[in-house]
């Protein structure tokens, strides 16, 4: 899994007519919708939210990072989060291709972030 994680990292883009690397983005898909209907269905405190999130990373999220949920993602394994972060309620990323969030970095209410990846030519869109 590690490998496909930084396949996407990378730009690569994922045809539906390769099932093996479109079985292993929907079985990424499907686990970060888990762990954000955790997240976002019942009251958590802040370290269970830094736990929460980093399960949803897979990877050790600063215990000064704060979340006011509902969060969002379609992906969540290619979320780089510094030191105190604050995400207002109802940001959403779509982070397959990375996206990393500086130190004392704050998102607003509704702030969307896209780290897709590689960019299709319109004609191919």
């Amino acid at each position: 899994m590690k490998e496909f994680i930084h396949f996407c990292k990378q730009g690569n883009s994922i045809s539906a007519e390769d099932k093996q690397l479109f079985r292993l983005l929907t079985q990424c898909s499907y686990e970060a919708q888990k762990i954000t209907m955790t997240l976002n269905t019942s009251f958590h405190s802040q370290e269970e939210i830094v736990e929460i999130f980093s399960e949803l990373t897979g990877s050790h999220i600063d215990p000064s990072f704060i979340c006011f949920p509902p969060f969002y993602t379609d992906f969540g394994k290619n979320i780089a989060i510094g030191k105190n972060v604050f995400f207002n309620t109802g940001c959403s990323f779509q982070d397959r291709g990375g996206i990393r969030i500086g130190n004392g970095s704050l998102r607003l209410q509704l702030a969307k972030m896209f780290g897709l990846g590689q960019v299709l030519p319109y004609s191919l869109v």
